[in-house]
């Protein structure tokens, strides 16, 4: 039997193979083909990381073997040799998932390096600093990535050296300070761990190996998995590969650039940062603010800080002028890249000793803004199909650009207010109070609490507290920073490199041009402009317009799912329209109770009636009320079809609150207080959502659904006279089904009322009824249900709870410990359960169609704006889906995403 490959040299993958490769392995395998200039290495599969997990976090004997057999390989391949005293082999190990996941797991750089080797690599560089750099480096890695030390010590051993020596920054330490740095560095790791720090690039390789494995399931990494719907079971790969250096002088250097700026989508200039002398952790962490690459880029990034030309030249030369046939090789890569992907690009360089070397290309992450323009001008440009741009946009991202911005005109009012200024490294508006750290940022969001988070600079382990802070402000950083890339990615706003801030996070203040700032204090940070101001600013609904029209047009054209909205009153419905809704898929009528003190107290007296008379005073004051709202929102869809949905929830939800309700809904029926209260106690359930409500409320009442029918088709009547060319067609939906008798009992109702008023008003309009399908029961019995209803809307709110046989308002206290112990790998009330619920939607919308075959299939639960669940709706032939006004845009490009995957 063949023995099972778990690792590919980089000449032996391609981009197709990130699956088993990852993002990483493969992008450096599919450049090694295209003859760029990439240092050899190889990749130790993803299959291989779940391997080591099924055998319990250990690697393997065949895949332990085919390390070592590809180890060799590489040091035949370079030359050079793992602790060879002649001519030693370097190497990193990077992790690499089949998803970008930047800066959630752990890199180790410098592997090789020991007390001997680092006396070799002084000698052959003829530097001494570099050899010590790089070695204080590995320790400070290994320690805290493969042994589990904390890194803050390590930093406050190199502080405490620039302290000593008068300098602020790392570069400015000399070689003897970096032999220093190393010696307390390996005592420190000899001190906490008991053990001397490894000498054998071999146990040095292996265990780093291990370390990127695990590296998979550390508590950032998970938390990121989630948020970005990433499944557990995909694992990671780690690459290998040879080290190249730009920490070995002035003629070397490291950077990250975008083949467009990630932040705007503009290709004016070539985008990126570098750094002299240095390493790419350099640049990501933040700690030193990094170069243009550019001339034109560094002449904007100088101007708009009053920098002079002498002094950028001087102080802040772009890698173009600096180091100009490097630059030249730079933008050739770039452009085969861009072409040959077809999308905007994030690539990570290294130069060694004035040579180009390419260490990581992926699909850049890019704002909601900047990812319109490059899709728009891609196409224009000829360099993606519209296929291809649609493809380009994550359908989530859209979210970012229907909340509020700040207001221009409060701007200008507040422009005295501007305390600092930084570079604009997410878009977005964010107002909130001074928080300092992550922890105290996720707090904070948990109480309700508005923050704004504040920080030196922003590691991978903040990742909870950027996600729950309205806005992040680093002092250290620039574009393509840890904050930066995390916030672009996740939809924050972001201001970075705000070097004018003094933060002293002991004592959580910051100080600005002699104003400091605390805890007790707010600000308002505009990620569009890079401007952090004084208090709140007033912010305003997002407009859609531009690139965002041209591009859900695109997306329009393509898909095949129809997209409507939930929307329970004419606001809602307008708004929805204007983000591209085509119908109302659900109407709530029991949430257009609440619009008003009346309406309040006129469904309460619905609750607590005694007997028929009573309910139908209640009734009586109702119907006006209803008729009003299905009118405007009738008259808001403008002749687009709308579902509404009859009463649903048990009535105990409308009961008085106070004394002070109770004897007002008492006085209204002419009863006591304490009728009121017996009523009240009559209504109590043991499990409520199981209970008197939905469709078993019209057969206890029948009043109810008559009351309803006439406001539904009074409504419709009363518009479709004064908009004659709109023909609205009533789609009335009977919920909580789960026998066909009992559809059929209240069918007959609304047919009876309905036929009656279209009768007297001499009218031809004409209606559907149709049903939920949220019972198991009613999705297994779908073929004799549709003999009666002509529409199923699938309620996969309630579908899901029923299935699981959880309460989707108590399952938040354990799917946690589901999520850690990998039991479930989402929340089945944000993604669709396909292989359970999606199965009873499925057999239903299939089973209905034998009966009726014109049924008409759609969803209206929260999964109706979830891309992954609307591919399945997709896939199944479903027609529509409805979801929030806001989701409206993500549910348009989800399904023509779906359209486009699926042929």
């Amino acid at each position: 039997m063949t023995e099972k490959k778990y690792v590919y040299k980089f000449a032996e993958g391609n981009a197709n193979m990130r699956e088993l490769l990852g993002g990483k392995g493969a992008n450096l395998a599919e450049m090694k083909s295209l003859h760029l200039p990439v240092p050899e290495g190889y990749t130790i599969t993803t299959e291989a990381c779940i391997k080591y997990y099924d055998d319990g976090e250990k690697i393997s004997d065949d895949v332990q073997a085919q390390i070592d057999e590809y180890t060799k390989w590489l040091e035949e391949e370079t030359g050079m040799k793992l602790g060879d005293p002649v001519n030693p082999l370097l190497v990193s190990v990077r992790s690499g998932a089949r998803a970008s996941m930047p800066g959630m797991m752990d890199t180790i750089l410098n592997l090789g390096m020991n007390d001997e080797i680092v006396k070799v690599v002084e000698k052959k560089s003829g530097n001494k600093r570099f050899a010590y750099d790089s070695y204080r480096r590995f320790v400070m890695m290994f320690g805290d990535v493969v042994m589990g030390l904390e890194k803050a010590e390590f930093e406050k051993m190199i502080d405490a050296q620039k302290a000593k020596k008068g300098v602020k920054n790392d570069i400015d330490l000399d070689a003897d300070d970096m032999e220093e740095l190393t010696r307390q560095f390996k005592a420190y790791y000899q001190e906490k761990l008991g053990e001397a720090f490894p000498q054998d690039p071999h146990v040095q390789l292996n265990r780093a190996v291990a370390a990127v494995f695990r590296s998979w399931n550390n508590e950032r990494a998970i938390y990121y998995r989630k948020m970005n719907d990433i499944p557990d079971d995909w694992g990671t790969a780690v690459s290998v590969v040879q080290m190249v250096f730009g920490n070995m002088g002035n003629d070397c250097g490291t950077g990250v650039c975008f083949s467009r700026n990630p932040a705007t989508g503009d290709h004016r200039y070539f985008y990126g940062e570098y750094l002299i002398n240095a390493q790419g952790e350099d640049v990501v962490s933040g700690a030193r603010t990094p170069q243009q690459i550019s001339k034109a880029g560094s002449q904007e990034w100088a101007k708009e800080r009053g920098i002079t030309e002498q002094e950028r030249l001087e102080k802040y030369p772009s890698l173009e002028e600096t180091m100009p046939e490097a630059y030249h090789d730079l933008v050739t890569v770039r452009d085969t890249l861009e072409k040959h992907y077809h999308d905007m690009q994030d690539m990570e360089f290294t130069i060694q000793n004035g040579k180009l070397y390419m260490l990581q290309c992926r699909n850049g992450k890019r704002t909601a803004n900047a990812a319109l323009q490059i899709a728009v001008d891609m196409v224009a440009e000829g360099l993606a199909t519209k296929d291809q741009a649609l493809m380009m946009v994550e359908p989530k991202q859209l979210d970012n650009l229907l909340h509020n911005q700040f207001d221009p005109e409060d701007l200008k009012a507040k422009k005295d207010d501007i305390i600092t200024h930084g570079l604009a490294a997410a878009p977005g508006a964010g107002s909130g109070t001074i928080v300092f750290t992550a922890a105290e940022a996720e707090a904070a969001a948990k109480t309700g609490k508005k923050v704004v988070l504040v920080r030196l600079e922003t590691s991978p382990e903040d990742i909870k507290g950027m996600a729950a802070a309205q806005a992040i402000v680093t002092v250290r950083g620039g574009m393509t920073s840890h904050a930066a890339v995390v916030a672009r990615g996740m939809g924050a706003c972001c201001v970075s490199g705000c070097g004018e801030l003094s933060v002293d996070e002991e004592h959580k203040t910051f100080t600005v041009k002699g104003e400091t700032f605390t805890e007790k204090d707010t600000i308002s940070v505009d990620g569009t402009t890079g401007a952090v101001y004084r208090g709140e600013v007033k912010q305003i609904p997002a407009k859609i317009s531009g690139n965002f029209a041209t591009f859900m047009g695109w997306a329009d054209e393509r898909r095949r799912l129809h997209v409507r909205t939930n929307a329970d009153t004419p606001a809602d419905a307008r708004r929805a329209v204007e983000f591209g809704a085509e119908g109302v898929g659900l109407v709530r009528t029991e949430h257009m109770f609440f619009n008003s003190a009346e309406r309040i107290k006129a469904i309460r007296m619905l609750c607590v009636a005694q007997n028929a008379e009573q309910r139908k005073l209640a009734l009586d004051t109702l119907e006006p009320y209803q008729t009003e709202d299905f009118e405007g929102i009738y008259e808001a869809m403008g002749g687009r079809p709308v579902t509404v949905r009859l009463l649903d929830p048990p009535l105990h939800e409308f009961l008085p609150k106070t004394d002070e309700e109770a004897k007002d809904v008492a006085a209204s029926l002419g009863i006591t207080v304490a009728d009121v209260e017996a009523a009240a106690a009559s209504l109590k359930e043991f499990n409520p959502m199981m209970g008197h409500r939905g469709c078993r409320l019209d057969v206890t009442y029948p009043e109810i659904g008559v009351m309803q029918t006439r406001a539904i088709i009074n409504a419709a009547l009363h518009v479709n006279a004064k908009h004659p060319d709109w023909k609205i067609v009533p789609e009335i939906m009977i919920p909580l089904v789960g026998e066909p008798k009992e559809l059929e009992y209240v069918a007959n109702i609304i047919k009876t009322t309905a036929d009656k008023l279209i009768a007297d008003n001499k009218s031809d309009m004409t209606y559907k009824i149709g049903t939920m399908i949220e019972i198991p029961r009613a999705a297994l019995l779908a073929d004799q249900i549709a003999k009666t209803a002509e529409f199923f809307s699938f309620g996969t709110n309630d579908l899901t709870q029923m299935t699981f046989g959880f309460s989707r308002d108590d399952a938040g206290k354990f799917l946690g410990d589901y999520y850690e112990k990998h039991i479930y790998d989402f929340d089945p009330f944000a993604h669709v359960d396909q292989a359970g619920v999606g199965q009873l939607i499925e057999m239903a919308a299939k089973k209905g169609r034998t009966t009726r075959p014109d049924l008409h299939l759609g969803v209206c639960g929260e999964h109706g704006g979830d891309p992954a669940s609307i591919e399945f709706f997709n896939k199944i032939g479903l027609d529509y889906v409805s979801c929030s006004p806001y989701r409206v845009p993500i549910a348009r490009l989800a399904a023509a995403q779906a359209a486009i995957k699926q042929g």
